[in-house]
């Protein structure tokens, strides 16, 4: 436990893995002092062979999310990259965020006053885009057009309050798509105006888009795979 007197940064840690890895991930995770996750399904988007190269092919993947302290996750960052070789084609990414707070655990307290990089230079970034069920393909699509090389869809719902039909007189929430899309840097913005133009975000109920920063990201590779 980590006493709020002396709070750190905290990481959130995002494994994307195939389908039945995450409890691998997890014992591994844990032997390197991480103690909880948050383990849910998607899938990949890849549509050619470059991007099966990249291990995101259009099956099914499992999304493993752990919070730590910024020594804690970056060490286990390269020991996980190590023990599951995601240097090599189809055996997953991972990548971490810095956390500005933090509320519902008692394990973690969380440093809010972060200071600036200053000359780091940020290389990735984490678009993600929540949509109305069928339209994950089409933000796929979208960002394709502009340069990214795949992504990962989730399944949720929906709960503003304009996001809402009924149904024989109750109120049904319409199930929404989570499309997470991991950016070189210097293609962010092309691909958020690519995005937000084919979905039309720029009006109302269209969906949302929001950008992060990634400080580090292991499995990604470019066409050479270097």
């Amino acid at each position: 436990m980590f006493p709020y007197s002396d709070s750190k940064q905290i990481h959130l840690i995002c494994f994307v893995v195939n389908f039945g890895m995450s409890s691998k991930v997890i014992h591994e995770a844990k032997n390197c002092g991480i103690q909880g996750s948050t383990v849910f399904f998607g899938k990949g988007t890849a549509k050619n062979a470059i991007l099966d190269y990249l291990g995101l092919a259009d099956i099914r993947k499992e999304i493993i999310l752990m919070l730590a302290d910024c020594e804690t996750a970056q060490k286990a960052l390269i020991t996980l990259n190590q023990h599951f070789k995601l240097e090599k084609p189809n055996h997953g990414i991972a990548f971490s965020i810095l956390i500005s707070e933090i509320a519902g655990t008692h394990r973690i307290s969380c440093n809010k006053n972060i200071k600036e990089k200053g000359s780091d230079r940020v290389m990735y970034h984490l678009i993600t885009s929540v949509v109305d069920k069928g339209k994950a393909e089409d933000v796929i699509s979208a960002a394709n057009k502009a340069g990214s090389t795949g992504g990962t869809i989730i399944n949720g719902r929906g709960s503003g309050v304009h996001e809402t039909t009924k149904l024989f007189m109750m109120d049904i929430e319409p199930e929404k798509e989570i499309v997470m899309i991991l950016s070189e840097a210097d293609k962010t913005k092309g691909i958020m105006a690519s995005i937000v133009s084919q979905l039309k975000m720029d009006e109302p109920g269209n969906g949302v888009l929001y950008v992060q920063e990634v400080e580090s990201a292991y499995g990604i590779f470019n066409e050479t795979g270097n």
